[in-house]
């Protein structure tokens, strides 16, 4: 029992990688970056489920699939606060443009 057609949750899945992509294109600040990625990932598990639930003979194909996305977005998170923190203590600043790595 389908309440929600599918075209309904695709526009909101597409608006939600949108504001992803957006943000990542334009945030100077690396943690803001990372939350635009968060929500890329996130508009990818809404297809994943979307679709599993409507064309898959097993619905719990895709919500098996989503959860390996979010395991490794959560590695990718904790990895990626590290390296900002490791470029906090080296540079002390958190925004990309001014952090040049070959430049010391």
């Amino acid at each position: 029992m389908n309440l929600i057609p599918l075209s309904h949750i695709l526009i909101f899945s597409l608006a939600l990688f949108g504001i992803g992509i957006y943000g990542v294109l334009t945030r100077r600040n690396i943690i803001g970056i990372l939350i635009s990625i968060e929500l890329i990932l996130n508009a990818a598990n809404i297809n994943l489920i979307a679709f599993s639930q409507t064309t898959s003979l097993s619905p719990e194909t895709g919500q098996v699939f989503a959860l390996f996305v979010i395991a490794i977005a959560a590695i990718t998170a904790a990895v990626g606060l590290a390296i900002v923190l490791a470029l906090y203590r080296a540079r002390k600043t958190v925004f990309a443009d001014e952090v040049h790595l070959l430049k010391w």
